[in-house]
């Protein structure tokens, strides 16, 4: 009798209520009414061979089914995590702005008080002079022609500098009030922008938290399948994972290829020209720590110092060796761009964040797919566009 239905918990549902935004185009993959076979099921099948071959298609389609969840739910996780850098990217644009602006505003409003303080000053000569009635007493005064003009002249130049200073302050004092304005709505949009910015960092967290309990689930449901689609066969659970691990690499080929050529009919990057959000991580290791750790690993494949200049250029061209490196047109992540990007928790769970773990995971793809980075990089050089 078969064991009641194991259901998937639904995480892209979850994931969509936490950021609340439509995934468009997941659910194709989604296991959700699926019953998974118990070992009774699989010794009675054993017993017909047409009812053991129709119980192994159906663990088949089950491991198919948990695989294409785990990939997807993974790669919803990476995108809040670019939702996440791309609101934080706006956030300090419009930091940096209000900054620049109130810094100009203050510049415009100490020249606006500068120029006064000059109105002032010569509107009190002016006024020590007698301004334009102390003109009129000058023409009636008994002073000589020679003073009189000059003392005139003096008063014309004072009026003419007056006004024109009077005129600059007026335009000042606008140009500061305008830019004050401006500044002030640079400090409400950067508000705006820092709480876009917290809320997709915290989305971006529980998208992580949901998305990791559901991969392992899947993962345990995984072994146990592979495990009982080797009893059916009578080979191991080993080999058979072996078998579909082969099979996928035919089919990651392809779509790789197929990736590379839509990325670059759209005048994209290659595979890992955005960033990704690292989670839970102060820090991650530089570009050129990552290589130091590669070249630290390439002895214990055998290969030697002569492969490590491949090896750098390759990973140059595929994610410049930045841990956090993704393609959000494929889902391929990290220095080696593995795709999907959950591939890489074979070596370790900390795969997101630890550039060691992603360096074996892609060495180890070098070496059982081109049998050394130098025979990858001619691989690489060899398509257009390029791919490995």
């Amino acid at each position: 009798m078969r064991q009641p239905a194991l259901r998937l918990f639904g995480v892209l549902a979850t994931v969509v209520a936490l950021v609340a935004t439509p995934l468009n185009g997941v659910s194709a993959g989604q296991v959700s009414t699926a019953d998974y076979p118990s070992w009774d099921d699989v010794q009675a099948a054993k017993q017909n061979q047409a009812a053991a071959q129709a119980e192994a298609d159906n663990i088949s389609a089950l491991l198919d089914q948990l695989e294409a969840t785990a990939t997807t739910l993974t790669n919803e996780k990476l995108k809040r995590g670019q939702e996440y850098l791309l609101a934080t990217y706006n956030r300090d644009a419009a930091q940096t702005s209000a900054d620049s602006l109130q810094a100009q505003a203050t510049a415009a409003q100490a020249t606006a008080e500068s120029t006064k303080r000059q109105v002032g000053t010569i509107a009190a000569q002016l006024y020590k002079s007698g301004g334009d009635n102390g003109a009129v007493k000058l023409m009636l005064s008994g002073d000589d022609s020679d003073t009189l003009l000059y003392r005139l002249g003096t008063m014309s130049q004072l009026t003419s500098q007056t006004s024109g200073m009077r005129d600059a302050a007026v335009l000042a004092a606008n140009n500061a009030s305008s830019l004050q304005a401006q500044a002030d709505a640079a400090v409400v949009e950067r508000d705006r922008l820092a709480g876009e910015a917290e809320n997709a960092l915290a989305a971006a967290k529980a998208a992580q938290d949901a998305v990791d309990e559901q991969v392992a689930e899947e993962k345990a449901h995984s072994d146990t399948l592979y495990a009982q689609l080797a009893t059916l066969k009578n080979s191991t659970a080993a080999v058979e994972q072996s078998y579909r691990d082969g099979e996928a690499k035919k089919a990651e080929e392809a779509e790789r290829a197929r990736i590379a050529e839509e990325a670059a009919a759209r005048d994209a990057a290659n595979t890992g020209s955005g960033s990704s959000w690292v989670p839970d991580s102060g820090s991650i290791a530089s570009p050129a720590e990552a290589q130091q750790i590669a070249f630290g690993l390439l002895g214990s494949y055998g290969w030697g110092g002569d492969q490590q200049s491949c090896l750098v250029q390759l990973w140059i061209g595929e994610s410049g060796w930045r841990v956090n490196a993704y393609n959000p047109d494929s889902g391929a992540y990290g220095i080696p761009q593995s795709w999907p990007a959950n591939k890489m928790s074979s070596v370790a769970d900390d795969w997101q964040t630890n550039a060691q773990t992603q360096i074996v995971w892609g060495l180890n793809y070098i070496r059982d797919a081109y049998g050394t980075p130098c025979s990858a990089w001619s691989k690489w050089n060899s398509r257009s566009p390029h791919w490995y």
